[in-house]
């Protein structure tokens, strides 16, 4: 069975595409089953430019077939941020309650509480030095007036998704994947996987 490296440390992430790659024919490994790597600079404008970078670092480090993907919260109201930002968003210390509270002070300030926003999710899966394939998901949602719900990780309690009538914090991991920027771009790469000798 081949080996296929998933380029992050993020547990939430890990479990969301651990479920969704489980059909595929791959032994998934991630950073933290190799020796500590240099992290690349995300120096990239788009979720795509930033998923393309790291995936050619670590596999370039590690010789492996590798995806990294980038994503985070696009909010309509402030201009796409926090964007490309989202991990770093309020500082690097900064907890999600922290992140949660300057969102709703900037919204407030801008008069666009319950603001449209989007989460997206671009992906890269690079070896030897070839970029073999890439792929983006998004979901379309509104910017929760209080955060709700402890399930998934990172901002899901403030994304209300209208057709469930709840945020992604209040729904189950399956009903999460079936909906989510991160399922709609991991289900791409299962298929494209399957393709592979």
């Amino acid at each position: 069975m081949r080996t296929l490296l998933v380029a992050t440390t993020n547990r939430g992430k890990i479990r969301e595409i651990e479920r969704l790659l489980a059909g595929a024919p791959y032994r998934l490994q991630t950073l933290a089953d190799w020796p500590p790597l240099a992290e690349p600079e995300e120096a990239g404008r788009t979720f795509g430019e930033n998923a393309r970078a790291k995936a050619l670092h670590y596999a370039a480090a590690t010789g492996a077939l590798t995806v990294a993907e980038d994503s985070g919260l696009a909010i309509d109201a402030l201009g796409g941020a926090p964007g490309v930002h989202s991990a770093r968003f309020g500082g690097a210390g900064a907890t999600y309650p922290e992140k949660f509270a300057l969102i709703d002070r900037a919204l407030r300030v801008a008069g666009a509480l319950g603001s449209p926003a989007r989460f997206v999710c671009a992906l890269a899966l690079v070896q030897d030095g070839r970029v073999l394939f890439k792929a983006e998901g998004s979901v379309e949602g509104l910017i929760a007036l209080e955060p709700r719900g402890d399930g998934g990780f990172g901002y899901d309690p403030i994304f209300f998704y209208p057709p469930y009538g709840r945020t992604l914090g209040e729904v189950t991991a399956d009903e999460k994947a079936a909906v989510s920027h991160r399922g709609a771009a991991f289900r791409t790469l299962a298929a494209f996987l399957a393709t592979l000798d």
